[in-house]
């Protein structure tokens, strides 16, 4: 863990109980992976933080410091593969500028994710829709009745009916050998992997694309007429093999995209 300026040990006080990161979620952060030793795409999840800010209302220190934070983490902890997570609160008033923690852990990668419908949606005229704010409570709830229903993501639908995304990942839709992911008009959050994914599937054999889609789509996807995947910075592209405890469509391009995915990532670590 990095906080004001070196490193510290993880059980460390760092955040002071007036903060309203604490007191009231009031906050930004971002999670990254780590291959090798070294974070992925670090420039966007960058540039993705002070989107978040700047709709949050938080003031960030300089990218010197931030990259410099990110630098320590990785280096102390030299793992293969890894999550880095960092988190920026408000502080005590709009005068005071808040806490900046970057911690890091070991990760191992998942081929494969199980997903349940939960009866939330996502508000996509939120003041903070598509900010990745520390105001997470609702995810919180959605992602634990996923666990208790033996599933390791919730997919929610928007105020609109429109599929969205999950508590943690984008979503993708495999139709016709292509992936379909909800536009950002939907609510849903603006990956970095998704992001990615747009832009690198032009020069794949399989065709990455935008579509607004009726959240009744996942019926098509329980009847096996269609598959689903999906994206995020620590799991990059995962087919889902099952949808509310029952087997899900097959995902041929879902897989296939995995695989360019990853090997265009690691000879591009920051593109």
């Amino acid at each position: 863990m990095w906080c004001d300026g070196r490193l510290r040990s993880p059980d460390e006080p760092v955040v002071r109980a007036t903060d309203r990161g604490l007191t009231s979620g009031l906050g930004v952060y971002e999670s990254l992976a780590v291959i090798d030793g070294r974070t992925f795409a670090l420039t966007r999840h960058l540039a993705r933080l002070a989107r978040s800010a700047q709709v949050v209302g938080v003031r960030l220190p300089g990218d010197d410091v931030l990259r410099g934070a990110v630098e320590e983490v990785v280096g102390a902890g030299r793992w293969p593969y890894g999550r880095l997570r960092i988190t920026v609160t408000a502080g005590a008033s709009d005068e005071e500028r808040g806490t900046v923690v970057v911690t890091g852990t070991s990760a191992r990668p998942v081929d494969r994710v199980r997903v349940v419908r939960v009866p939330w949606v996502r508000n996509e005229r939120s003041a903070v829709a598509g900010a990745k704010s520390l105001s997470s409570a609702g995810n919180l709830v959605a992602a634990r009745a996923a666990s208790a229903a033996g599933a390791d993501e919730a997919v929610l639908a928007n105020g609109r009916g429109e599929l969205c995304e999950c508590t943690t990942s984008n979503v993708l839709v495999e139709l016709s050998g292509a992936l379909l992911t909800p536009p950002l008009s939907s609510g849903c959050l603006g990956g970095v992997t998704r992001e990615l994914l747009l832009e690198w599937s032009a020069g794949w054999d399989v065709p990455v694309r935008e579509q607004t889609m009726p959240y009744t789509i996942l019926d098509e996807v329980a009847a096996g007429r269609a598959g689903l995947a999906v994206s995020s910075t620590s799991r990059t592209v995962v087919p889902v093999t099952e949808l509310d405890g029952h087997p899900s469509g097959d995902t041929p391009s879902a897989r296939r995209a995995r695989e360019l995915f990853d090997a265009r990532r690691r000879d591009d670590l920051d593109p």
